[in-house]
């Protein structure tokens, strides 16, 4: 089976400083709100979510077909991630400007940020129906808002198997999107917020979303993830997190598990197994400031997927 990733490819400015934003913010002051603060690191990376979740899966070897659009200018990035295996000969290059996320990250990891679409607004370009007669999982991560619905119900029309990894733009896509994105998909991976906003949005139960899907996770940070599914009728199951040699920065850390757990998914391990992989390369990614910095092999994987589940893996 093919991985195709359909996403956002961009250029990250992250920027990291040691306080707090609760000290920074006068919850009276809201309506006048102007912060600012000195930080104490900036770097620009190439990142993106289908351009990070590409790095990741191309590191444990397999060869994803990237399905996104980038400016010209950023030709070299394609051709660092070409040179690592991923497939780009399905990228379209606009002549709009590279789409750029801006954030800033405090101490505990909380985050703000600014994304400038560029390049993303030709997103129109990249149809499902290409790929119609291939057997794919097509990965449908946060790009142009719109499009990522009629990619959605693109894959109901031509039954392809679609992962919805709706992240950031939860806050964009309306009630009817996200139920049409929830009836597409067989598998959803969410954090505890965005599990929240799901909630808010469609005005479904919790346990209501998770049904609509074949593999539900709800990742909690260092608090590990949980995962349910239809085969085993829902039933939670929490998998511990991997250990972290030292938390630098948590931007990408989503990105690097999504990678390990679509690598597992696709080869029908068992959950649980895929989960943990997915936290061992989530944890290389926390550990390195940016969101393709990281950098593992499959000796590398074995042992720390030993060292934290007690457990041995094979490719």
């Amino acid at each position: 089976m093919k991985i195709l990733l359909s996403g956002s490819l961009s250029v990250d400015q992250i920027m990291n400083f040691e306080g707090l934003f609760e000290n920074l913010i006068q919850p009276d002051k809201l309506h006048v709100l102007s912060i600012s603060t000195l930080v104490q690191s900036l770097k620009r990376t190439p990142g993106g979510t289908a351009g990070n979740i590409a790095y990741s899966l191309a590191l444990l070897e397999e060869k994803p077909i990237l399905y996104g659009a980038i400016g010209h200018e950023s030709k070299s990035y394609m051709n660092d991630l070409k040179k690592l295996g991923v497939d780009i000969s399905h990228v379209h290059y606009s002549d709009l400007p590279t789409a750029t996320f801006n954030v800033l990250t405090d101490k505990n990891d909380c985050q703000v940020g600014g994304f400038y679409p560029g390049a993303m607004a030709d997103a129109s370009s990249l149809s499902v129906k290409k790929f119609k007669d291939e057997d794919i999982l097509f990965v449908v991560s946060p790009h142009d808002p719109k499009q990522m619905i009629i990619q959605a119900n693109e894959c109901i029309k031509y039954k392809k198997r679609m992962f919805f990894d709706v992240g950031q733009q939860i806050l964009a896509l309306s009630k009817e999107d996200l139920l049409t994105g929830l009836k597409a998909c067989e598998l959803l991976i969410v954090n505890d917020y965005e599990m929240g906003m799901l909630v808010k949005k469609t005005q479904l139960t919790k346990q209501a979303i998770i049904k609509q899907t074949k593999v539900c996770v709800i990742t909690l940070g260092e608090k590990g993830s949980t995962i349910y599914s239809k085969k085993d009728k829902y039933k939670p199951y929490n998998i511990s997190a991997a250990k972290v040699s030292k938390a630098i920065d948590p931007t990408g850390a989503g990105d690097a598990f999504r990678a390990g757990f679509i690598y597992g998914y696709i080869r029908d391990w068992e959950l649980t197994k895929t989960v943990q992989l997915a936290s061992v390369t989530a944890a290389y990614a926390v550990e390195k400031h940016g969101t393709q910095e990281h950098h593992f092999d499959w000796k590398l994987i074995k042992n720390r997927y030993q060292e934290n589940y007690k457990e041995t893996i094979t490719k």
